[in-house]
């Protein structure tokens, strides 16, 4: 009885944190949703989220005790510094006339910055789990799976809210951008 309990709890936890990792992969997909994009970018961004939603994460796990020290504030460095580029970006984009192609999330490497910037808190949560007595790959399957739905949800928000916004979606998506970004350095 005292075993299923324990076993109910890990889950409960391992949900729990999965969902708080997915969080930034939906807020952040709001800001990228409002600067329009098309629905296979959405899937393909979505897809890529969730890849990284697992293997940051088990990466993070492998690496152990050692780095554990540095990655607090390394990481949060890190993923605001490339939000804060990426937010930027688009603000400056939103205001001049034609297209560029820098940290275009319709790029693959736009598209991989974003999902790597989103997922970078999963490697720290990754060290962490390798310090605790955990089921790693239902620990995995829970980060991708929420990582991937709540990127889905909150990029295809984002885009509807962009169709109501006309050509300030862009401005307040790197606006969104930008805040999140100044969260995790500050």
């Amino acid at each position: 009885m005292l075993e299923a309990s324990a076993q109910w709890g890990q889950l409960i936890t391992i949900l729990i944190m999965a969902v708080a990792l997915g969080l930034d992969a939906f807020s952040l997909g709001i800001g990228i949703g409002m600067k329009g994009i098309r629905l296979l970018h959405v899937l393909r961004m979505s897809i890529l989220i969730a890849i990284f939603h697992v293997l940051m994460p088990l990466v993070g796990f492998y690496a152990g005790e050692y780095f554990s020290s540095l990655l607090g504030q390394v990481t949060s460095y890190v993923a605001g510094g490339l939000l804060l580029l990426l937010g930027a970006h688009m603000i400056f984009n939103a205001f001049r006339s034609g297209e560029t192609s820098f940290m275009d999330h319709r790029t693959f490497t736009g598209t991989l910055m974003f999902a790597f910037s989103v997922s970078i808190d999963s490697f720290s949560v990754g060290v962490t789990l390798g310090m605790f007595r955990t089921d790693l790959w239902l620990t995995l399957f829970a980060f991708g799976l929420c990582g991937f739905l709540m990127s889905v949800v909150g990029l295809l928000i984002g885009r509807r809210v962009n169709r109501n916004m006309g050509e300030y979606g862009e401005a307040v998506g790197g606006a969104i951008l930008l805040a999140f970004g100044l969260l995790f350095i500050l």
